[in-house]
């Protein structure tokens, strides 16, 4: 399963790192990332694969909204479907 994830917030260092090890911890692959900083804010989405994940979709969401907490960042993970779904014009 695909799903999209997006992390907005106050740049500051090793958001990156943050997110991309928990993902590796929990063996979830990054197909396509692209971020960018708008003054002294910080934006990244990301398309991963979750076919390598033994956790329930609901707890992998879990984990990466704890990890947002502890970085003072909002980390949102949705499913691609869901996702396209709700951006079509």
């Amino acid at each position: 399963m695909k799903a999209i994830l997006t992390v907005i917030g106050k740049d500051k260092v090793g958001i990156i790192a943050h997110v991309s090890q928990e993902l590796m911890a929990e063996n979830i692959n990054i197909l396509d990332v692209s971020q960018t900083i708008m003054g002294t804010n910080f934006t990244m989405m990301m398309m991963i694969d979750l076919a390598g994940v033994s956790s329930s979709f609901s707890e992998v969401q879990e984990k990466l909204n704890g990890l947002g907490e502890k970085l003072a960042v909002k980390i949102s993970v949705q499913r691609e479907e869901i996702f396209n779904t709700m951006h079509k014009l």
